[in-house]
């Protein structure tokens, strides 16, 4: 019997030993496009699915978790944090999702129970594209999102769009001082004081329709882009232009000269990519930052619509628009003409902005 016991012994610890040198050893593949074993798989599902249920089971659903103001709140959140992994409803694919080990659950198809949704948004998952987001957002901030999640299974593309449009700017992340974007050599002031040369006024909002100035008053916005393609928006009566990219375009300058951040984060494809002064932002980081800085900064100036054309290249349409931007901004004075370069995918039967690129330079003959 003792002899057994020894040689059991020796074979665990023989088993161990070679387990760890396996790993040791780095003969494990840890990349994300090699699938664990069948074993590993179920193992590690069943361990999550436990987890979860075992420590959300405590957790006490809101009584408002149906209220719509609720609901419009989580819709401003799942679009701008998590659609670019979790998807939406009518969209099959994004950029990032098929990278990623194990696959996010679509959540435009899958209703989740909400005590679980809240605790694995809060503290996320170990070892996988899950982000703990209790780090960022309190817990009314959460559990508006589960109340989305509730909801969001049974709508159609353009209900979740009409939520996304309606939904209220996203306090969590916090307005950024106008000042900080005056810096000059990078969007948001890193560099020598003067004129903004970047995004700072370089993604204005108010459009001049005709040669009406409107000085900050919105012109349109994600839910009208059908009835402003008829409008005189630069290349959009001449032959070769693409008025309904204009028109998103125009729609997403809109958005945020009315603090819509919601609805301009709805008309940026979750892969898309922010060039501004030499740095490139993705959806995630400019949603997170710098957008925030933008909406401000255009609450204090003027912006007057120059030119707008457009043009296809390939299979996506690239929309050019020009303005002049004058004002005060932190106590500095602002006369800039900026450019901005949208370029615009299809996405079903609309178009989606894929990049955005801001410059800007001294407003000819004027003094800043």
């Amino acid at each position: 019997m003792k002899s057994t016991l020894i040689v059991l012994l020796g074979a665990a610890l023989a088993v161990a030993l070679g387990l760890y040198a396996y790993m040791w050893l780095g003969m494990y593949n840890m990349g994300a496009d090699s699938p664990h074993w069948n074993m590993t798989v179920s193992m590690l599902t069943m361990m999550r699915e436990r987890s979860i249920e075992k420590h959300a089971a405590s957790l006490t659903v809101p009584g408002n978790i149906n209220d719509s103001k609720l609901i419009l709140k989580g819709a401003g959140q799942y679009a701008a944090m998590c659609a670019g992994c979790h998807l939406a409803p009518g969209v099959t694919d994004s950029e990032i999702r098929p990278g990623l080990y194990p696959q996010p659950p679509n959540l435009s198809q899958v209703r989740v129970d909400a005590r679980k949704a809240f605790w694995v948004i809060k503290h996320g998952i170990k070892m996988s594209a899950m982000s703990a987001w209790g780090f960022s957002h309190d817990d009314a901030t959460i559990w508006s999102m589960v109340a989305f999640l509730q909801k969001m299974p049974g709508m159609t593309p353009a209900e979740y769009q009409a939520n996304v449009a309606k939904a209220p700017p996203d306090d969590d992340m916090g307005p950024m001082d106008p000042g900080a974007m005056m810096g000059g050599g990078h969007a948001h002031g890193h560099g020598s004081a003067g004129a903004p040369t970047t995004a700072t006024a370089s993604a204005p909002a108010a459009h001049d329709h005709g040669g009406h100035d409107h000085g900050g008053t919105p012109s349109a916005h994600a839910g009208n882009m059908q009835g402003m393609s008829g409008m005189d928006m630069g290349g959009a009566g001449r032959a070769g232009g693409v008025p309904a990219a204009e028109a998103v375009a125009a729609a997403f300058q809109s958005a945020l000269q009315r603090d819509g951040r919601a609805a301009a984060l709805t008309l940026l494809a979750p892969a898309a990519q922010i060039r501004e002064g030499g740095e490139t932002q993705d959806h995630s980081a400019y949603a997170g930052h710098h957008l925030a800085a933008d909406i401000a900064f255009l609450k204090t100036v003027r912006v007057e619509l120059r030119e707008r054309r457009s043009h296809m290249q390939g299979a996506q349409a690239v929309v050019t628009s020009i303005y002049d931007v004058r004002g005060r901004a932190h106590d500095k004075p602002i006369a800039v003409r900026n450019t901005e370069t949208l370029t615009l995918a299809r996405a079903g039967t609309g178009w989606t902005i894929v990049a955005v690129d801001w410059s800007s330079a001294p407003l000819p003959g004027e003094d800043a």
